[in-house]
């Protein structure tokens, strides 16, 4: 298994992310793989199968790793221009994690398993947790 690192260029927060994703038309997939929303890319990934073997795609929201989708299906389409394309099929569940740091880049890099950050759900802290954005604001001061 292998996962995704991908930037969310142009989106402001993991919410524009959810309603950038829930505006496109739905992909046809079928009923098995439930609710599903898409994602292009250029070219297709060369570790498809250890992608859609349970990977995710971990998005990049202004300068930190912020929310991770599964990666359920990967197909090839041909664009507007006739170019083909790779559309990632993703589950429509947006998994918040911890806010790593992530310099720019261009197109997609693979992410291994250890270097994914952790849920923020998977922690099993109790008490009330602090807002995601704000614990990416003190993460980036040093403070947590």
């Amino acid at each position: 298994m292998i996962h995704l690192l991908r930037l969310a260029v142009g989106i402001t927060d993991v919410e524009h992310l959810k309603q950038r994703q829930l505006s496109r038309p739905r992909p046809e997939v079928p009923k098995k793989l439930g609710a599903c929303v898409w994602s292009w890319t250029k070219r297709r990934p060369t570790r498809a199968e250890e992608l859609v073997g349970g990977g995710s795609i971990y998005w990049v929201i202004k300068g930190q790793i912020r929310v991770r989708q599964r990666i359920l299906r990967i197909d090839e389409v041909a664009d507007d221009a006739g170019l083909s394309r790779a559309r990632l099929i993703l589950r429509k569940e947006w998994l918040l994690t911890d806010p790593v740091p992530k310099r720019a880049f261009q197109g997609w890099r693979y992410l291994a398993p250890d270097d994914a950050p952790a849920d923020l759900d998977a922690r099993g802290e109790t008490g009330d947790a602090l807002p995601p954005h704000l614990a990416a604001e003190l993460k980036s001061l040093g403070l947590l």
